[in-house]
């Protein structure tokens, strides 16, 4: 006997010890199915994540140690795979914790986060599959930590951030989606720009933190005024507002200004003595959609404007309607 045949035992031997090392220290799960879906491999990875060791495992059809997983997509890639002799993958993004497994020791509470990749191959004559499945819990935490922080930024660029009502830039967007289905629909659309009557004496007199504080409770106080959802409220630039009211006539829309003219008075804030009246006040422009004449939003804005400025030469705090000139 030579030494080269003493010597392949012991090089199997080695081989063997290898992988089993190697598949026992695997930071993911590693478990091979044969042609009738039976475990014959099963990681240590699996055993400390699932807390089913390979001893109790082994020779079990995988669905029915798992019923749950029957009949579900991983099946079915399972079945895919063996037929095509390709590789398939399960994201989390389609299935997002399909085998029961746990952070390491607790096998209860919530599931991890899984990514499951499906390889067929085949050895000697036999047909088998390796399924790996890795913990991508962490990555799908940050995933969802950074929509949360872009959605969060997207909201903020849409908030003015002294008064905490819209800004500019949702009230442009919001003008011109609900004007786009007014005009689908041949609906109803008013638009009211109301301003602080003499606001640069009250800032010159009080000084602007005063003055961030008087735009701050004004806002609070119209914007309270509109319960319906889709109703916005909009600081449209320094001391200037804007309400976007869908589904709203002119008359209806008179009858909201004139509330909140009388709320935003009833507040009976001390203004400035070189103002016009002793207490804050708004004026208030009204205009609303006309499919002849108002038809898109830089007209609309146009004549809400004007019936702002016809309020403030007509005494301000008051409500001025845009009314169409006769046919």
């Amino acid at each position: 006997m030579t030494d080269s045949t003493l010597a392949a035992p012991a090089a199997a031997s080695g081989h063997n010890h290898l992988s089993a090392r190697i598949l026992a220290l695997a930071g993911l799960g590693l478990l091979v199915l044969d042609s009738s879906l039976r475990i014959v491999v099963w990681n240590q990875w699996l055993a400390s994540h699932s807390g089913l060791s390979a001893t109790r495992v082994l020779g079990t059809p995988l669905f029915e140690l798992f019923p749950e997983l029957a009949g579900q997509r991983l099946e079915q890639l399972v079945l895919s795979a063996l037929q095509s002799n390709l590789p398939q993958r399960l994201s989390p993004a389609t299935q997002r914790a399909p085998f029961p497994l746990y952070p390491s020791g607790s096998w209860g509470g919530e599931r991890i986060e899984q990514s499951v990749t499906v390889t067929p191959f085949t050895e000697g004559k036999q047909r088998f599959c390796l399924i790996e499945v890795s913990d991508v819990s962490r990555t799908v935490d940050r995933e969802k930590q950074l929509r949360g922080q872009a959605e969060a930024l997207r909201a903020q660029s849409y908030v003015d951030g002294l008064t905490g009502i819209a800004n500019r830039r949702h009230f442009d967007v919001a003008m011109d989606r609900e004007l786009r289905r007014a005009q689908r629909n041949n609906g109803q659309l008013s638009l009211l720009l109301m301003d602080i009557d003499s606001f640069k004496a009250y800032n010159d007199h009080f000084g602007h933190q005063q003055g961030d504080a008087c735009l701050t409770m004004v806002a609070e106080a119209f914007a309270g005024m509109l319960q319906r959802p889709a109703d916005l409220a909009a600081r449209y630039g320094g001391e200037e507002f804007a309400a976007v009211l869908p589904d709203t006539s002119i008359e209806q829309a008179a009858l909201h200004a004139e509330a909140i003219r009388a709320r935003i008075a009833a507040l009976q804030i001390d203004h400035a003595p070189a103002a016009q009246r002793p207490h804050v006040t708004l004026s208030i422009g009204v205009a609303s959609f006309q499919r002849d004449q108002l038809a898109d939003v830089a007209t609309l804005l146009a004549a809400a404007d004007s019936c702002l400025y016809q309020a403030k030469r007509n005494g301000r705090d008051r409500v001025q309607i845009h009314t169409l000139p006769p046919a």
